[in-house]
Order: structure tokens, then C-alpha cells, then sequence
């Protein structure tokens, strides 16, 4: 079967994963600069989140642009996906109302880790059903930055229960790394598009 439906509902639930983290925003009851004061890590948090969650819809879309066909190991590998993605927002929140705290800050990141290897299981199901030499395949290589970013979500995690600020900064190095959409499979896809 094609992706279409796929990447349709994905969509669908990104939307709604980014829509619920900004209704979980507190609006300060009164009206000067000062109220905003108790909310900055709150938002803070909304942004680094709003950052992870368009890390994975705009890589998880140049993933499905090398993806000739799904099967319902893709998409259950895919529902998987999406299940941890959907917990972002609890994630965020918890970490938002207590700031430094260890368990919501380690929480946050065992949510992190459980996204990326799911995004691993998605990938290698899809390089499985699609062969060795497929796009996807061809264009991802050796996955480096995938397996550096595990690495570095589990070192948060730990460090977490050490000094909450040295995971948050990780999180945040984590998502500068991805923040540029994966360009091994735009470049991939341009090289062969252009022969």
C-alpha cells in the first residue's frame, strides 16, 4: 500500500500532539511584565518541545518521501512512534511546573529516548521491507547521528538525578544537532532525481 494514509494520520496527530502543548500554557492573571516571570520556564520547555515534535514531522516526512510502500510492520512501527510522541506534552508540562526537579527532568528524557528508538524501529522496518538498496537505505548509511543521539539521551537521563541543568542543555545540544532536517535523504534524493 502507498504512504498517503500514513502520512496523512500522522499529520493529523502531530497536529493535535502541538495543539494540546499549547493549550497546557497558564496565562498569567494580571496584565504587567513582572507576571510573566513564573511562566519563562514554562515556555521555555513549550519551545524546545514544539522544537522536538517539528524535528520529527519534518524528518519523519523526508522519510516517507524515500518510502516507495508501507507495510503493517511500517505501520505499526509507526503507531509507535507516535504513542511516545504523544507524550511530549505531559512530558512538557510536568517538567514546565517543576522546573529543575530530577524525576519530571529524567521523565522528559526517557520520553526523548523512547521517541528515538522508536523512529530507529520505524526506519530499519521500512529499509527492511524495502531491501538493502533502496532509497532509504542508501540515503541514511550508517545512521550516526541517530546513534549519538540515543547516546546522548541516555547520558541526560543519568545526569538528570546529578544536576537537572546539565540534562536540559543535552536536550537542547540533541535538538540543535537535528534541527536541520536529516539532508542525507534530500541530497540522496536530488542525486538521483539529477541522473
Amino acid at each position: 500500500m502507498s504512504t498517503t494514509r500514513l502520512e496523512a494520520f500522522s499529520d493529523g496527530v502531530v497536529a493535535i500532539i502541538i495543539t494540546i502543548m499549547v493549550l497546557e500554557l497558564k496565562v498569567p492573571h494580571g496584565m504587567e511584565w513582572a507576571e510573566l516571570r513564573p511562566t519563562v520556564f514554562t515556555l521555555l520547555m513549550y519551545v524546545l518541545s514544539f522544537v522536538y515534535i517539528g524535528i520529527y514531522w519534518t524528518n519523519h516526512h523526508h522519510m516517507f518521501h524515500a518510502t516507495e510502500h508501507v507495510n503493517g510492520r511500517v505501520l505499526w512501527a509507526n503507531l509507535h512512534l507516535l504513542f511516545w510522541l504523544s507524550l511530549v506534552p505531559f512530558t512538557t508540562n510536568w517538567m514546565g511546573e517543576h522546573h529543575f526537579a530530577a524525576a519530571p527532568t529524567a521523565v522528559y528524557g526517557v520520553v526523548l529516548l523512547a521517541a528515538a528508538i522508536a523512529y530507529t524501529i520505524l526506519q530499519a522496518s521500512i529499509i527492511k521491507q524495502e531491501g538493502p538498496q533502496s532509497k532509504l537505505a542508501r540515503a541514511v548509511g550508517h545512521d550516526r547521528k541517530g546513534k549519538l543521539s540515543l547516546a546522548l539521551y541516555v547520558s541526560a537521563i543519568v545526569l538528570a538525578f546529578v544536576h537537572p541543568l546539565i540534562a536540559d542543555a543535552i536536550y537542547v545540544a540533541v535538538a540543535l544537532i537535528w534541527l536541520v532536517p536529516d539532508t542525507r535523504i534530500e541530497s540522496h534524493l536530488a542525486r538521483e532525481h539529477a541522473s
